[in-house]
């Protein structure tokens, strides 16, 4: 059974009309399938899908964020990749069920996967915490994001969660610590980190895996510091002011690349990502190839300096100042010391393996 949003209602009566047309033994009596109509009625449709779809208000959008049937992580990470192996535990407290994370082969090349799952059916969405991540989740994630870190594996993250999990429990376990330094440890990593924003990229729960050296955002995903209701409620007391929050908030795909929060738009089938989830594979695996390619050839210091001037850039260019702020005065210097103890670092075998020899010539010369 298709779910449909409220603004989709005459969709709803195309594709009722259409799916009666193409099984007319359904009906009362036999009749013949009316192939003129029926492409009548589809090219109706897809009209219809595009002038909607085209012309969405920001509240609208994160109404299809939310869909239900929208793809989520599980669905990419068993369609994208292959030999995926699932590590679960955080070495602290235990298992957290809303995030999916392993290493696993992306055309052929190893990388992490993470994952935020918010589950398809009612059970699982309770067993995943409706995407919403404890510490144990983060602190896991950290734990793998260091291991790939150390074997030089790239890192690809699928966000989609409302938020971290607000309950007692995790911020007795130190929820806000635990989002803290998942955000130091993506930030810190010599390795590419290419993030996806496929449904909600909701607060501190979305950036703890996101602050990432490429983020890319489906068409009509979301990504906010709070959801429109809970602004709305904030600022005007009033939860109906929504429409209001979610166009003052600049949360869609459009607005976030035009502030260059985002790098990259992975555009959508009309209708939403869950209308043709092959397409949506095959421009999310695109996008992920072209960019993981251009990353792979950086030395570490490269991926790190431009890691951390990207977010460094955030809001001094476009819509949080009015004067352009000197670039050069925001990227991350290297002193000439961490440029020897990076070189001493990544050459350390050989080094001290030509002090070896120079000191056996010596032993054997002094003899």
């Amino acid at each position: 059974m298709k779910n449909y949003l409220n603004f989709e209602e005459d969709i709803k009566k195309l594709e009722l009309e259409l799916d009666q047309l193409k099984d007319p033994y359904n009906q009362e009596g036999l009749s013949e399938v009316n192939t003129k109509k029926i492409q009548s009625l589809q090219d109706e449709l897809d009209i219809k899908l595009k002038n909607i779809y085209s012309n969405l208000n920001p509240l609208q959008t994160v109404l299809v964020a939310r869909h239900e049937d929208r793809p989520k992580s599980k669905f990419f990470i068993d369609n994208l990749f292959s030999d995926f192996i699932s590590l679960s535990g955080d070495r602290h407290y235990g298992e957290d069920k809303s995030v999916i994370a392993g290493f696993a082969k992306f055309s052929g090349m190893p990388v992490l996967v993470i994952g935020q799952e918010k589950g398809e059916s009612l059970d699982t969405r309770i067993e995943r915490n409706f995407g919403m991540m404890k510490p144990e989740g983060y602190r896991k994630t950290i734990r793998l994001m260091k291991l790939a870190d150390k074997f030089k594996i790239p890192i690809i993250s699928f966000v989609d969660t409302p938020g971290a999990y607000p309950g007692v429990g995790a911020e007795e376990r130190g929820q806000a610590e635990a989002i803290a330094k998942s955000i130091e440890c993506c930030i810190e990593l010599s390795v590419p980190t290419i993030s996806v924003i496929i449904g909600e990229g909701g607060s501190g729960g979305a950036i703890a895996l996101a602050s990432s050296n490429k983020v890319l955002m489906l068409q009509n995903a979301i990504y906010s510091v709070i959801s429109p209701e809970g602004c709305a409620t904030i600022l005007w007391k009033d939860s109906t002011k929504i429409l209001e929050a979610a166009e003052a908030m600049k949360l869609t795909a459009n607005d976030l690349l035009n502030l260059e929060i985002i790098d990259e738009i992975i555009l959508e089938p009309s209708g939403g990502a869950h209308r043709d989830k092959n397409l949506i594979l095959s421009n999310v695996r695109n996008s992920i190839l072209e960019n993981l390619n251009s990353l792979r050839n950086l030395e570490p210091e490269e991926i790190l300096s431009q890691r951390k001037n990207r977010f460094l850039s955030i809001g001094r260019k476009k819509g949080f100042i009015s004067k352009t702020t000197d670039n050069e005065k925001l990227s991350m210097k290297i002193s000439i010391f961490d440029k020897f103890q990076s070189f001493i670092k990544l050459n350390k075998i050989l080094i001290f393996g030509t002090l070896f020899l120079l000191f056996a010539l010596l032993f054997f010369i002094v003899i």
